[in-house]
């Protein structure tokens, strides 16, 4: 990828604005596993869009955000693993970036640890996370999500949770050097 970074921004306000945009991934991770994931359309600008191409998905605007991202169930556990943030200044107020990201997901759950499982859903959003900064604060302004790996989201059954007697003890430690 060329290095299409403008010259014009100082080493400091380079970072701070790769670090704000990397915080936005993190948030929109965070909202969607352990926040409102209404909440997620406050990252995007108030014409931000949310794509996935190959669900004929295309989600525009904050309040069509806000009801998409709200209508998750309830009853949904999930945990998503976001890697390889690779952020790209292309202008003082824009950017783009790359992210890879693998989502553990199951419906019905009704509290305590699930048993593991397989992800449902690996990923990445290529160049296609745009950021656009607007009144001193930087947003999302487009996501496009591309599937490497996708299969359904299962649902529990009442019971199928791991209780914390059940889970497997810590390894003990290994004996020191020298020691049986």
């Amino acid at each position: 990828m060329p290095n299409a970074e403008p010259a014009s921004l100082s080493p400091l306000h380079r970072l701070l604005a790769e670090r704000a945009c990397e915080r936005l991934i993190a948030a929109f991770v965070r909202e969607l596993d352990l926040g409102d994931p209404a909440a997620v359309a406050d990252l995007f600008t108030a014409d931000g869009v949310w794509e996935w191409p190959d669900g004929d998905r295309r989600i525009e605007g904050r309040d069509a955000l806000r009801a998409y991202f709200g209508a998750r169930p309830a009853d949904r556990l999930s945990r998503r693993v976001s890697t390889n943030v690779l952020v790209t200044l292309l202008s003082p107020t824009t950017a783009s970036a790359t992210s890879y990201f693998t989502t553990y997901r199951v419906d019905g759950h009704d509290g305590g640890m699930a048993p593991p499982r397989a992800p449902v859903q690996v990923g990445h959003y290529e160049d296609t996370d745009t950021f656009r900064r607007v009144d001193g604060r930087w947003s999302l302004a487009t996501r496009t999500v591309f599937l490497a790996f996708a299969g359904p989201t299962e649902r529990l059954a009442p019971a199928d949770h791991v209780a914390p007697a059940d889970h497997v003890a810590p390894p003990e430690r290994a004996a020191p050097l020298g020691r049986p």
